[in-house]
């Protein structure tokens, strides 16, 4: 009977320290995560930025409610707003984003295509051009970045190399190129007769086109439209001019098949502010 005794009182003995020392260690990994030692905080997400701080908040709720009480505005009136509403240094992207009243079930009303801005999108374009023989130094004069053939295309296929933001190819190379669809085609970087990147005309204009600012845009799942259109810092009249060239551009893409208002609804933005509404007339 003592020996049972003894033993009982040896586990609970042991039960006892086992429970501190677990109590010590989530305490120690606690004070390490508040300390910063263990890389993550806690709830924090990988690709999931963290929570705004309340004056931020503050801000962008005070913002949000103006433009609402604002409502739609005329091209000229909504880029003045979104001048007033700059709060950072760098120079942020004014973006163009477009609902449109298409059925994105149907192949034939997918809108997709090019326009060039008439004073560009403000930023350095790598141009890539897949071509061969007399096109390899037309496309180098134009400012093309990077000219090659089969050995670009085996570069991309076997190194997923993907340093540039457009591709060209002429009609003659389309055979080759098309073997890159897989590496491609989900980067938006695939060259379409649509979006005018396969070249069946001048090789030197076609790369000069895309260098001074030619956008290409594309409906995604539910009929938007989204595009970057200049530089915060561009003025007024330049950004009116681009914004008014790829909504020209939408227009003149309007499948046959669609019923109803085409145009549903247009905002812009800068990189860091709320959207403002932009009225169709």
């Amino acid at each position: 009977m003592a020996k049972d005794t003894d033993k009982n009182a040896k586990s609970a003995e042991k039960a006892t320290g086992t429970a501190s020392e677990s109590t010590g260690a989530a305490k120690a990994a606690a004070a390490a995560s508040d300390s910063g030692e263990s890389g993550k905080r806690k709830g924090r997400r990988p690709g999931v930025p963290g929570q705004k701080g309340r004056k931020l908040r503050e801000v962008l709720k005070k913002q949000r409610a103006e433009l609402i009480k604002s409502g739609s505005m005329n091209v000229r009136k909504a880029i003045q707003t979104l001048k007033s509403l700059k709060r950072v240094k760098f120079d942020e992207t004014i973006e163009l984003h477009m609902h449109l009243g298409i059925d994105t079930t149907q192949s034939d009303q997918m809108v997709r295509g090019a326009v060039t801005l008439p004073h560009g999108i403000g930023k350095t374009v790598r141009v890539l051009v897949f071509c061969q023989g007399d096109n390899v130094a037309k496309a180098k004069e134009a400012g093309a970045d990077i000219v090659g053939s089969d050995d670009l295309i085996k570069k991309i296929q076997n190194e997923s190399w993907l340093d540039f933001d457009v591709a060209l190819a002429t009609q003659d190379l389309m055979g080759k190129v098309s073997r890159l669809g897989k590496v491609l085609g989900p980067r938006g970087l695939m060259p379409t007769p649509k979006a005018g990147t396969v070249i069946t005309g001048d090789v030197a204009q076609a790369v000069k086109d895309f260098k001074a600012g030619k956008v290409e845009f594309r409906t995604d799942k539910s009929g938007n439209v989204h595009a970057g259109v200049g530089k915060i810092s561009f003025d007024e009249d330049k950004l009116t001019a681009n914004i008014t060239a790829f909504v020209d551009a939408i227009r003149a893409a309007k499948p046959t098949g669609v019923k109803g208002h085409y145009i549903r609804s247009i905002t812009i933005c800068s990189t860091m502010s709320p959207g403002v509404p932009v009225s169709l007339t």
